[in-house]
């Protein structure tokens, strides 16, 4: 019963706000009863003498949790208000619809009772800063918040015990689909989703990159099915790298049922608001995991042998080698270890040949100095590597030469065997759009119209796939026959032959060694002009090498190779004495231990004959700015301008490695900077499908010259911008 007592004309004065709320969707669509019965408040408001231009509905909510989980504008507004005092009543059917958790509502409670604010809800009116209403609305708000947390509780333990049977059904990734008995999962229907599944299984296990799947599948231009979660129709789009490592690393496909591999946590960001993230957590860690729970399109035993692919491809260990084959001919990359410190070496390359090389950066990182714990040159050490390599597949050339020959024809078969399913899909598309236009009544034209222009599309696509398919076809090598084989065999006799033929690149060469070497241990003697080469074969044989390294006459006591070519790149920018404050700064020293002086820093320069820094009287052509300034005066962001340096489309330098960048602003690179793209420039991607390349061969080719590049500044169009030829010659036409 309400206490109208309780209403004075202070209250009647001022605003009477009636909250209404719902804590999901799916209620505010099929809980209108609800609704209906929060909006009668207002005239329950009217009845207690409030008029209606005085009540204001605070309905922002609509949706929202109560649970303090989530910002809450609404109630957020109502609170402001009555903090300042314009509010003389607050109407809400139940105390679980203004708050569900004791913070926000005992804070509600607090402003009310400081404003003179009054509480109403189906049940009667409060008053907050009285005693027994203070208790009341206290207990009421308590029990709100237990029912949420039983609520809460049922629910969870109901879906944890439904998923710890494997039947709780949750969106299913692209490939599988929900079968009629509980927790039956299947797969999906359509063969052509399940080939393109299962072929980028296949091309991991041949390429070992989840990359190079990607890249195979942009070549030879295969679609790839995307689902959504809620949605059961499929798209066929353009591979994506995201997509091909979401199906390497989902268990779902090694048949196994997971569930809790995520966790929502709560945080506070810097403005003070509640925040969600989703933390992965690790396998160890997850709610759920039943193996062989349904049939997968790899074996559990395989989808952990991915995994572990993955991981040293992408996070390769410091005393560990491994990785993905990268560029460069350096034949050791991922496989050479130190043998002095145990750690994994670096690769680097010198002069303009790119001549390899091999570094440790061990007395680095132990004395805070530019040493290193090893440093010597690649050449005689991949020609060491090289043979013994070639000595240990001689036995099997024969059989190697002709498998590569096959699997090439496999790899072909298995792309027009996508081809074909896409073909057929089109085939399929293209006949419903025929029968969906002939069932259509004539007299409906608009309907008609619009149908028959869709059969049309279809019809383009078909035609358009039959054409590509009838091209792939033809550039198909040939099965190989008896004499094929008996010339392969031949040449497989001479392995030297085919491992220095041009044709055979630096990545087919460290593919090649990597299937039967794990590490190569280098260890190397200066004293003696000696490399110690340790190589551990995949099986546990074991080869020791000793090469002989070039030597050199230095004197018996010299400064520091690495001190001579930092004095080496500054003498260009900087007189004696600012090198040798430099010097000192880094704690360098000379080759008797002492500081540097200028006078120090002039012999070193004369007796390595480098030139002594000559200020140019003539004003520079263009002027060398930062990356800040660069960034401004080409009006793109400082991120855009360290991507472009990083891709070689601006070109800048370094005094010494982490210095500030330094670019010239030429006015041919002011021109690269547009705002509107010229014609015949098009988005990389369009660039890359046109050239049948990837963005990286695209950003080498724009760095040597042979492609022109713009770079749109503003709009919603602003990006890279590449000019193709249209007589653009195809991916598997001789080159000229």
């Amino acid at each position: 019963m309400t206490d109208l007592s309780k209403i004075q004309p202070v209250h009647r004065q001022r605003a009477a706000c009636v909250y209404i709320r719902q804590s999901t969707p799916h209620q505010l669509e099929h809980n209108r009863e609800s609704t209906a019965r929060q909006y009668a408040l207002v005239e329950r408001a009217r009845a207690l003498g409030w008029a209606r231009e005085q009540i204001h509905v605070v309905d922002e909510d609509l949706g929202v949790s109560g649970a303090g989980d989530v910002e809450r504008a609404g109630f957020a507004h109502l609170a402001a208000e009555v903090a300042l005092g314009h509010v003389g009543l607050v109407m809400g059917l139940e105390v679980s619809r203004l708050a569900r958790n004791n913070a926000d509502w005992y804070r509600l409670l607090d402003l009310c009772g400081m404003t003179d604010t009054l509480i109403g809800d189906d049940d009667g009116l409060y008053h907050p800063g009285l005693f027994n209403d203070r208790l009341l609305l206290g207990l009421k708000g308590t029990m709100s918040e237990a029912e949420r947390h039983i609520i809460r509780a049922r629910l969870d333990g109901g879906i944890r015990n439904k998923a710890a049977r494997g039947e709780l059904r949750r969106g299913l990734p692209v490939g599988f689909v929900w079968g009629e008995a509980d927790g039956e999962v299947l797969f999906h229907p359509d063969a052509a989703v399940c080939g393109a599944i299962r072929a980028v299984f296949e091309r991991f296990a041949e390429f070992g990159s989840a990359r190079r799947v990607w890249l195979w599948f942009r070549t030879e231009g295969l679609e790839f099915p995307l689902q959504s979660i809620t949605l059961t129709e499929i798209r066929w789009v353009a591979a994506s790298y995201h997509a091909i490592h979401q199906v390497l690393t989902n268990p779902v496909y090694a048949g196994a049922y997971a569930y809790g591999k995520s966790r929502h946590e709560r945080y506070v960001d810097d403005q003070g608001n509640i925040r969600k993230r989703v933390r992965k957590l690790p396998r160890e860690q997850w709610a759920v995991l039943i193996r062989e729970h349904h049939p997968g399109y790899i074996d559990w035993e395989t989808y952990e042998a991915n995994q572990t692919r993955l991981a040293q491809n992408t996070r390769p260990r410091p005393h560990q080698g491994g990785g993905a084959v990268r560029e460069g001919s350096a034949l050791l990359q991922g496989l050479a270890t130190c043998g002095h410190c145990g750690r994994r070496l670096r690769t680097h390359y010198r002069g303009n040949n790119a001549t390899p090389g091999y570094h440790c950066a061990g007395q680095r990182i132990i004395e805070g100095r530019g040493g290193y714990c090893l440093n010597v040159g690649g050449v005689q050490i991949d020609a060491a590597v090289a043979k013994a390599f070639l000595e240990a597949l001689t036995p099997a050339g024969i059989e190697a030469v002709v498998l590569a020959a096959e699997q090439h024809e496999a790899d072909r078969d298995a792309a027009l065997a996508q081809w074909r399913l896409a073909v057929e899909r089109a085939r399929y598309e293209a006949e419903r759009a025929e029968r969906r236009y002939r069932l259509v009544e004539p007299e409906n034209r608009l309907v008609a119209r619009g149908l028959e222009q869709e059969w049309e599309q279809c019809l383009r696509k078909l035609a358009e796939a039959e054409a590509e398919l009838v091209r792939r076809e033809q550039q198909r090598p040939r099965t190989l026959g008896p004499e094929e084989h008996q010339r392969l065999a031949t040449l497989g006799t001479d392995l030297e032959l085919v491992w220095s033929a041009a044709s055979t690149t630096d990545r087919d060469r460290k593919e090649l060694l990597r299937t039967l070497l794990e590490e190569a241990i280098i260890r190397v003697e200066r004293a003696a002009a000696k490399a110690e080469l340790t190589l551990r074969w995949r099986g546990g044989l074991i080869t020791e090498l000793a090469i002989d390294l070039p030597r050199s006459n230095p004197p018996p006591i010299r400064t520091e190779e690495d001190t001579i070519e930092l004095v080496r790149r500054l003498a260009v920018h900087y007189p004696d004495a600012t090198i040798a404050g430099i010097l000192n700064r880094q704690d360098r020293k000379t080759a008797t231990g002492q500081r540097f002086t200028a006078g120090g820093v002039g012999n070193l320069r004369r007796y390595w004959k480098i030139p002594r820094f000559q200020p140019s009287g003539e004003p520079p052509q263009a002027p060398l700015v930062n990356i800040k300034e660069a960034a401004e005066i080409l009006g793109v962001a400082p991120s855009t301008v360290h991507r472009w340096l990083n891709d070689g489309f601006i070109a800048g330098e370094q005094i010494t490695p982490g210095a500030p960048w330094r670019i010239r602003l030429t006015e041919e690179l002011k021109t690269r900077f547009v705002e509107e793209a010229p014609e015949g420039f098009l988005p990389m991607l369009e660039a890359t499908q046109r050239l049948g390349v990837s963005r990286q061969t695209v950003m080498q080719r724009i760095k040597r010259g042979e492609l022109e590049a713009v770079h749109v500044c503003c709009g919603k169009r602003k990006g890279l911008r590449i000019k193709v030829n249209n007589a653009t010659p195809d991916l598997f036409d001789p080159s000229p």
